[in-house]
């Protein structure tokens, strides 16, 4: 499979802020790894997806799903745009401050991802 991949680009950037003009984020890479192909064969990482991994203690760490028991979450921050992982990991953006509507992310956060995730607020 060749790394080059014709891609169509649009308008529709998915906007996962309550309020889009006060939001801090930091680059991560996102991995590939248990990340399942849509219809279309691609394997995508939707926006809102609340991620950690170590990321903010190591950089060089990839950015995975947040993995969340009862009482504690590895969450360190929400994926703030869908990722295409399907060539492998990518690069992608994290969301580490701000404000989140809860409408649109693709799953409502546990009560420990929200206690992990001081400086985010998820609003209805």
């Amino acid at each position: 499979m060749s790394k080059f991949v014709e891609t169509t680009y649009t308008n529709t950037w998915k906007q996962i802020l309550k309020f889009p003009d006060h939001y801090v984020t930091l680059a991560v890479m996102v991995d590939d790894t248990g990340i399942a192909a849509n219809a279309d064969g691609k394997k995508i990482v939707p926006a809102g997806t609340i991620i950690g991994n170590g990321i903010l203690t190591d950089l060089t760490k990839k950015a995975k799903k947040a993995v969340t028991t009862i009482g504690v979450s590895n969450a360190e921050g929400v994926l703030f745009n869908d990722v295409d992982v399907t060539l492998g990991p990518a690069p992608g953006a994290m969301l580490i401050h701000g404000f989140i509507d809860l409408a649109k992310i693709p799953t409502a956060p546990a009560v420990e991802e929200i206690a992990a995730l001081k400086q985010i607020t998820f609003l209805k």
